[in-house]
């Protein structure tokens, strides 16, 4: 007798998940150019003080933002389950659930600026110089709190119904303002660090009436009732989802934090150094990460459908062509890796350090490519404790590598933990996806 046919099943084909993963790929790859072009206009002014601050200021708005990152990634897995089980009523509520949650969050960031501003700088002990810049930068980009989460959710729910393109529209968009504003204001208009703190307010600003357009056009923000919205226990499943992702998301910027930080220890010139080489590694996690977006989109509409072939199929290809890319970039970085770091500073003995580690930054795409893709899978599934879980295991070993390497190769040392770290974020990941993947599929 023959099992009766899924009707929500769906096919994933290396078709399907490139229509994803190019839209996705090309909206992620700006991110990593606000950040590139940041650091070139504060570079051009040729001062190590104000390019550590930069690299310090921007950690602290990473560590906040990052941490908060579950606005995006929990929405996504959300909304794509909602989609696999065809529950278009489910989809809206989840944006609104998490609309609402931005909003609140990032007012209360402005309320608590200044003590997290403190905390920060107590806990990275820049020079006063450095110092100085990091309140000037801190104190104006704050303010776009509830912009940056509220467009974190809109993105989120738009991946989350594949509705790629329209995110595509909404990160260029974002990030190209960014950009143009940054060398206006900040090189053209002589504003400097100010001047690129204001970019970002003004493009973030800009981006969430473009967002709330879209969010009109593809829910028609049609209101379902507060009951409907605050259901208990779609709040709980959703509170619960999104601590455990955000507890995730505060490791991996403390372990980059902790990074910066004790690169700053090391001195001015090491300290712009590595701010300089990190970019790098944003560059290639970012283009990874169109690959680990389009797996969450899929992995949640297959959780969602209770089809396990789209859920190995979307597992097997794109892990397979995110690591070809991982390779491609490896290769990229380190044959053009000095001309980039002669572009982005104009400081001779920041230029000479950063080729001392360039090798380091190439290698975290390889190292870094597996932690990707995983992350993907068990966002999309909404398996948010074994991410919790294995990213407090992947952190002690990361202090462990520190406290070995370190003291024994320096900055080399300090690279090299790094790259364990990221990869047994992704080992760790792995081991558990055929126990929770037989689980879901019972």
């Amino acid at each position: 007798m023959s099992l009766p046919e899924n009707p929500r099943a769906f096919k994933v084909t290396r078709r399907s998940v490139f229509a994803l993963v190019w839209p996705i790929m090309l909206a992620s790859i700006t991110v990593p150019f606000m950040g590139i072009t940041d650091t070139a206009v504060i570079g051009q002014l040729g001062d190590a003080a104000l390019l550590g601050g930069l690299a310090i200021g921007a950690v602290i708005i990473d560590l906040i933002f990052t941490g908060l990152n579950f606005l995006r990634s929990g929405t996504v897995g959300l909304t794509a389950q909602a989609l696999g089980a065809c529950d278009s009523k489910e989809q809206s509520r989840v944006l609104h659930r998490a609309m609402l949650l931005s909003l609140l969050i990032g007012l209360m960031l402005i309320a608590f600026s200044g003590p997290i501003l403190s905390l920060g700088l107590r806990l990275m002990k820049p020079t006063e110089a450095v110092a100085s810049a990091v309140v000037l930068y801190f104190s104006i980009r704050i303010l776009a709190a509830p912009f940056t989460l509220f467009n974190y959710s809109i993105l989120g729910w738009l991946l989350g119904l594949a509705q790629v393109r329209a995110g595509l529209v909404l990160q260029v968009f974002s990030s190209g303002c960014n950009i143009v504003l940054s060398v206006y204001l900040g090189l053209i208009q002589g504003g400097g660090i100010s001047g690129v703190a204001w970019a970002t307010f003004i493009s973030e600003a800009l981006a969430g009436l473009l967002g709330l357009y879209f969010a009109y056009r593809y829910s028609g923000l049609g209101w379902q009732g507060w009951r409907v919205l605050l259901d208990r226990a779609k709040l709980k499943r959703t509170l619960s989802l999104n601590s455990d992702i955000m507890i995730r998301s505060l490791i991996v910027l403390f372990a980059f934090s902790f990074f910066t930080a004790q690169g700053s220890r090391m001195g001015e010139t090491t300290l712009a150094a590595n701010a300089v080489l990190i970019n790098f590694f944003l560059l290639a996690a970012f283009m990874l990460d169109g690959f680990a977006n389009a797996t969450e989109q899929l992995v949640g509409r297959a959780i969602g459908a209770r089809h396990r072939p789209a859920f190995d199929a979307a597992v097997r290809i794109s892990l397979f062509w995110s690591t070809l890319l991982s390779v491609l970039l490896f290769l990229v970085l380190m044959l053009f890796g000095p001309l980039l770091i002669d572009f982005l500073t104009t400081n001779l003995l920041v230029r000479a350090e950063a080729r001392s580690y360039l090798v380091w930054a190439a290698l975290s795409s390889l190292f870094g490519v597996l932690a990707f893709q995983m992350d993907g899978v068990f966002i999309g599934a909404t398996w948010s404790v074994d991410m919790r879980n294995m990213m407090l295991l992947s952190l002690l070993v990361y202090l462990l590598a520190w406290w070995i390497f370190m003291p024994i190769w320096g900055n080399h040392g300090l690279w090299l933990a790094l790259e364990v770290f990221l990869g047994i974020r992704g080992i760790s990941l792995l081991s558990r996806l055929k126990t929770r993947r037989r689980a879901a599929f019972v």
